[in-house]
């Protein structure tokens, strides 16, 4: 396999998970839209780690920080801060002493700003990602 076929490897995972989360979103399971959310986020940090890295196998973690770090992905405060936010809901959903908790917390607004924020993000990690062709 290619770097960009490495790379679409990812984004079509990415966007597949992606479809699922609206579906979860529009049935009111914000929790678990929020969960696959960070698997599109994951597997984003993932395709650009191969784009950055010259198709080597990213590393096997969900922490999304370190995920951008290894690809020397430059980072605000605040995207920072949100990745860090969004790494929970990996956490969160898995293991029921926190799924209760979780749960109650996921209304829809919070699920809605959170998964807007995740779009945009990935939207605009995926920008950064560019092969001539």
């Amino acid at each position: 396999m290619n770097i960009q076929e490495h790379v679409n490897y990812w984004l079509d995972s990415a966007t597949n998970d992606l479809g699922a989360a609206e579906l979860l979103f529009l049935s009111e399971r914000y929790d678990w839209c929020l969960f696959i959310g960070h698997l599109v986020t994951e597997k984003t940090l993932k395709a650009f780690f191969v784009y950055k890295n010259d198709s080597k196998i990213p590393p096997k973690t969900h922490n999304l920080l370190k995920l951008a770090e290894a690809s020397d992905l430059p980072l605000t405060e605040d995207q920072k801060l949100f990745l860090d936010q969004v790494n929970d809901f990996n956490l969160e959903v898995r293991y029921p002493e926190y799924r209760s908790e979780f749960y109650k917390l996921c209304t829809r607004e919070f699920a809605e700003g959170y998964f807007t924020k995740i779009k945009d993000f990935v939207l605009w990690l995926t920008s950064q990602i560019t092969f001539d062709e």
